[in-house]
């Protein structure tokens, strides 16, 4: 199904991928199989649509060929006056629908091949959802909890220069993803606008809202995943009030999904975090956990619930299961075990193209990340109009303009699944390859 090799990877990318793990622990598991990396699943599930769709091979080579990469390196010198160097990245996938888009992750497991395939996800996610954007993505191979907020200020100002040439409000917007937040956005945002001469707040998304940030980003991605996480119980039959859900990660997308969801009634019986996970079966009280994150740092000796194996959440007794963390936590070695009916991916590739088919055929509801998380990049895109215009919209508005988008890119993917027998994950990819694709013909081939 996929015949185009992965690219060697250059010297940077190659120290990147051998870098120590910290900052993004994978979650603890069971033995697993050797699986495909990121950017094979991403190439698989491409080429799955693109054979669908009926494209040429040029065409299909177009679609999974990145249109421009960097690899920086970024100097650091340390509060103590030592120096220390860290790779970075940016990766432009595709421009045929606009500026690309996409976030900047800083963890220690950083590599080129994990940046090009989020790159190609954001811009099938921003094509799915009809924002005008191309996908992108961008990282530095460092742990920032190792780092004070003035080193952390210092390599983002370096990495930010050292892009400078490709960046741009028309061009190419970061946003906040793993490792980064509103602060990062801000120094990002300064360093761009120190460069330009003058204040540039569309050069990033995701800023404070001092900053002409947007009322609702913060959250949006978990409100995203909300929305159509209860469209898809109802889909499959259940109650959202009568439902358990487990949920891994109480991150940034995690936390605030859990919260939603239990707003909406949901029964949240397991959550998860890097160092271990909890566990209560009559529900967790998602404030009084989130309290208790805050003041230890994590989920792990929470006194309102048992603790549980970070593993062993994957395959609880739930209608409902939220990946919330990182890539490739469903795999052919647990995929079998797996008691959800209904599985609503808040991370980016979760699920590897095995345990894909292994849920289908057992018969589970799968709603891909390219649908669910697709909230973060909507209201991103909300912030870049508003900054455009500097004219701000009121939060009730910005929330009520993205359920409104969630809700009609699912009922178009469940309706496009359902007439060609596909499942959910090849509907939102073959839509979505399918608008980059109708754009590409339509603009033509320069020169």
């Amino acid at each position: 199904m996929n015949p185009l090799m992965a690219p060697t990877t250059s010297p940077l990318a190659d120290a990147a991928a051998s870098a120590p793990h910290g900052l993004e622990t994978r979650p603890s598991a069971a033995p697993r199989p050797a699986e495909p990396t990121p950017l094979a699943d991403a190439r698989v599930q491409l080429a799955e649509a693109v054979e669908l769709l009926g494209y040429t091979d040029g065409l299909h080579q177009m679609l999974a060929t990145p249109r421009r990469e960097l690899s920086v390196a970024v100097p650091l010198r340390m509060d103590n006056g030592e120096s220390r160097l860290y790779l970075g990245y940016r990766v432009q996938h595709n421009f045929s629908r606009g500026p690309a888009k996409g976030g900047l992750r800083y963890a220690p497991n950083v590599n080129l091949d994990e940046v090009r395939a989020l790159a190609m996800w954001m811009t099938w996610k921003c094509a799915l959802l009809d924002v005008p954007y191309g996908g992108a993505k961008g990282g530095v191979a460092i742990d920032p909890r190792q780092h004070s907020m003035a080193e952390l200020e210092r390599v983002t100002r370096r990495y930010t220069s050292e892009i400078l040439p490709i960046i741009g409000p028309e061009r190419d917007i970061p946003a906040p993803d793993i490792g980064t937040d509103e602060q990062t956005m801000a120094w990002m945002m300064d360093t761009y606008s120190v460069n330009s001469g003058y204040t540039v707040p569309g050069i990033v998304t995701g800023k404070p809202i001092a900053l002409g940030g947007s009322l609702g980003r913060a959250s949006a991605t978990s409100r995203g995943v909300t929305h159509i996480a209860l469209a898809a119980l109802r889909h499959a039959g259940f109650e959202p009030a009568r439902s358990t859900a487990a949920v891994q990660g109480f991150g940034k997308v995690g936390a605030d999904a859990a919260r939603f969801l239990a707003e909406a009634g949901v029964r949240v019986t397991a959550v998860s975090d890097q160092y271990g996970a909890v566990l209560n079966t009559g529900g967790l009280d998602i404030e009084a956990l989130t309290d208790h994150v805050r003041e230890t740092g994590s989920v792990v000796g929470f006194p309102g619930a048992d603790a549980l194996d970070g593993a062993d959440l994957l395959t609880q007794d739930v209608d409902l299961l939220v990946p919330a963390a990182v890539e490739g936590v469903l795999h052919e070695g647990n995929a079998a075990d797996v008691l959800a009916k209904v599985i609503v991916e808040g991370a980016n590739g979760p699920t590897t193209p095995t345990a894909d088919r292994i849920l289908r055929e057992r018969g589970v509801l799968v709603v891909p990340d390219i649908l669910a998380n697709a909230g973060g990049v909507i209201v991103s895109y909300f912030e870049w109009v508003q900054a455009n215009q500097a004219y701000w919209w009121r939060a009730d508005e910005v929330e009520s303009r993205l359920e409104e988008r969630m809700l009609n890119a699912w009922r178009h993917v469940l309706g496009y699944a359902e007439a060609r027998d596909l499942s959910l994950r090849t509907a939102a990819t073959a839509l979505a390859v399918e608008r980059v694709a109708e754009a590409h013909r339509l603009r033509g081939l320069y020169p």
